[in-house]
């Protein structure tokens, strides 16, 4: 039976609880047309791809996502620590699958293609996998090298990804593309403090805590005190030398490239601004960036590949 019905059209968490869609056989026009449909319609989709991406690329940026989709709502959207581990362990098995060339689910069908047009290694998707396993069992972490660890997993995988399907392997590049994941990771981190609490999840490094004075009890009381401010400003200051260190990576891509990876850039560094102008206090508001913001840094970012171009 071919998945030709769009009632099976299923976010990850509704499918893999429908008999009918584990049941489906799969066509690569179908699964194309699931991971288009998953892609734009996710109630937690990104602008995945940018009004600047080729049109050639479209799809197989759609399949990429789609598979990191599955993972993330594996880990986060099935409501069981025991089952989402199940689940990731089994969507690791389909994708140890794909690259043996057996890929059954529409996912997998899709990013088939993809992985051999572009040469895309195993490792990406396997490292994203393990980084919601992680989540699904450590909620602290001790140093910035665990913390990293982490990013280098859940973060950096998805820059590497979308090297990739732009034709960009080589290894500076990706050293590059780590740093600007990683800082773009970190930014989410602390613009997110009491979002993650509330998961029971602390992403600020225990170490860093604990020199400065400032406990984990006094953080899951939204205590902002000077010592807060001193561990905002130390970890603030890390990400914003990670963000620096991967600008060149800019100059190192095409233009189209270039500007996305430029607004995501100063995006992220004009949320590290936000933080430090309300005085690093993060506990009573989230800071974020409206829209006319957003739209100035587009300008901006046009204004300085226009210049390059010049």
């Amino acid at each position: 039976m071919a998945g030709t019905a769009e009632t099976v059209f299923l976010p990850p968490a509704e499918f893999v609880r429908s008999p009918e869609a584990l049941r489906l056989s799969w066509t690569p026009q179908d699964a194309r047309q699931y991971t288009r449909w998953l892609a734009t319609n996710h109630y937690e989709n990104f602008h995945i791809v940018s009004f600047l991406l080729p049109r050639h690329l479209h799809q197989d940026f759609y399949n990429v996502y789609a598979y990191c989709r599955w993972a993330d709502d594996l880990g986060d959207e099935v409501g069981s620590t025991a089952e989402s581990l199940r689940l990731l362990a089994w969507w690791g098995e389909e994708l140890d699958a794909l690259y043996q060339g057996r890929a059954t689910h529409p996912v997998f069908v899709a990013l088939l293609p993809t992985i051999e047009r572009y040469g895309i290694p195993r490792e990406p998707f396997a490292d994203l996998i393990h980084a919601f396993v992680q989540d699904q069992t450590v909620t602290r972490y001790p140093n910035w090298e665990a913390l990293f660890d982490y990013c280098r997993c859940s973060a950096n995988p998805v820059g590497r990804l979308v090297l990739y399907l732009c034709g960009y392997s080589g290894a500076e590049r990706q050293r590059l593309s780590d740093a600007t994941c990683t800082a773009l990771q970190l930014a989410n981190f602390w613009q997110d403090v009491t979002v993650d609490l509330r998961k029971d999840r602390i992403y600020i490094p225990l170490e860093i805590m604990e020199r400065h004075g400032y406990s984990t009890e006094d953080l899951f009381a939204h205590r902002f005190t000077p010592a807060f401010r001193e561990v905002m400003r130390e970890i603030v200051a890390r990400a914003r030398e990670l963000f620096v260190e991967g600008l060149p990576l800019t100059g190192m891509v095409d233009r189209r490239l270039a500007l996305d990876l430029d607004l995501f850039s100063r995006g992220g560094i004009r949320v590290l601004d936000k933080i430090a102008q309300r005085g690093y206090d993060v506990l009573s508001a989230r800071p974020a960036i409206g829209k006319a913001e957003r739209v100035t840094l587009l300008l901006a970012s046009l204004a300085r590949m226009a210049f390059r171009a010049a």
